[in-house]
């Protein structure tokens, strides 16, 4: 009496062949188990955040800055719409303050007797009174210059022409507002280059056309580490 087949020569029954069960077993080749890596983006669909590896912190991509990372890096165009800006507000600053220091010496020296004895003592008092006014006018508008160029270049990250262009200065490493101290830097560098008959702060303005970083920083940006962008 024979069992089985007889090409099975101990006689045991031969089980038919079972379905896989998943989840058992090594993975075929080609696959990946689920629970490994990162999650992939369904078959058919584009990839989208969320999907793939995480995406470094920082700016969103945009075009104009190296790399492709980071706020767009303001054009020449809009830095010299928001300098003119800037100056015609501290022009109107500046006339005020001169407007006020003439009329009060010239009243001073109507206020001279051309019929008194010491009408010649009186013109030479008021005209030192014109000098000294002057160079208070000259006082005040520097420091009003310094106010506004330094103060909100560094609280704010821009003075009112960048606010009116879109645009605004931040540090070149971080994005931030740039601060005081990067600010005053950013200040005095052209003050001081206008000593030279205003060659040197022209220079200074002009010199982000030479900036070969891409990021069109000028001689003051690099010194206080700042670039001039888009707002967000």
């Amino acid at each position: 009496m024979s069992f089985g087949s007889p090409n099975n020569p101990y006689g045991q029954p031969q089980n038919p062949q079972q379905p896989q069960q998943p989840g058992y077993g090594y993975p075929q080749q080609g696959q990946q188990p689920p629970g490994y890596g990162y999650p992939q983006a369904p078959q058919g669909v584009p990839p989208q955040q969320g999907y793939g590896y995480p995406q470094a912190p920082g700016y969103p991509q945009q075009p104009g800055y190296p790399g492709g990372s980071g706020p767009a890096v303001a054009s020449m165009g809009r830095r010299l719409g928001a300098r003119l800006i800037d100056m015609v507000i501290l022009s109107v600053i500046y006339i005020g303050f001169s407007f006020a220091g003439i009329a009060g010496s010239i009243g001073a020296a109507q206020d001279c007797d051309p019929n008194a004895a010491d009408y010649e003592s009186c013109i030479n008092d008021a005209s030192g009174s014109i000098a000294a006014s002057m160079g208070a006018v000259f006082g005040a508008l520097a420091i009003a210059g310094l106010l506004y160029e330094w103060l909100m270049t560094g609280l704010a990250g821009a003075t009112l022409g960048k606010m009116a262009v879109g645009i605004r200065v931040a540090k070149a490493d971080t994005g931030q507002k740039p601060g005081l101290g990067s600010a005053f830097i950013r200040w005095i560098i052209p003050v001081v280059g206008s000593f030279a008959c205003g060659i040197g702060q022209l220079l200074v303005y002009l010199s982000p056309f030479w900036d070969k970083s891409g990021r069109q920083m000028g001689w003051h940006d690099k010194a206080a580490s700042t670039m001039v962008v888009h707002k967000h």
